[in-house]
């Protein structure tokens, strides 16, 4: 997958904010399958923890020579797993030389943040009981 085919998650509410939070709507199928790949990538271990380094980097990025002494992993590893986080748009690099540059793209860890975060003060839905009562 190119940079141009980094997943996007489409605005869709009518106010026009970034996809509505999981509490205020339910999302359509091309949202779920868009951010079920960025979860995907998420949802391993090593590509989490690189995700954590690269985030938290003083500088705001991180060379790869500094990322794959971090694992017991063979250098083709790491940039595979990096190469899914870069696919799902968590991230982004560039070739300087012989090694390559990672950092953060903060506009998709906002989207999802967006998306699981309940607005302060909005109450959950009342839940309903399997006899029809609110609980």
């Amino acid at each position: 997958m190119s940079n141009q085919e980094l997943v996007v998650i489409e605005r869709t509410s009518e106010a026009g904010e970034c996809c509505p939070g999981l509490l205020s709507a339910p999302l359509d199928e091309g949202q779920a399958v868009e951010l079920s790949k960025v979860f995907k990538a998420l949802g391993d271990p090593v590509r989490l923890r690189l995700l954590s380094m690269i985030a938290s980097k003083a500088g705001g990025e991180v060379c790869v020579c500094d990322l794959t002494p971090a694992f017991d992993l063979s250098q083709p590893t790491i940039s595979h797993h990096l190469k899914l986080l870069r696919q799902a748009g968590l991230i982004d690099c560039e070739r300087r030389g012989t090694w390559v540059y990672y950092w953060l793209l903060p506009e998709m860890t906002d989207r999802l943040a967006g998306i699981l975060t309940r607005p302060v003060g909005e109450p959950l839905p009342a839940r309903v009981e399997a006899d029809g009562v609110s609980a």
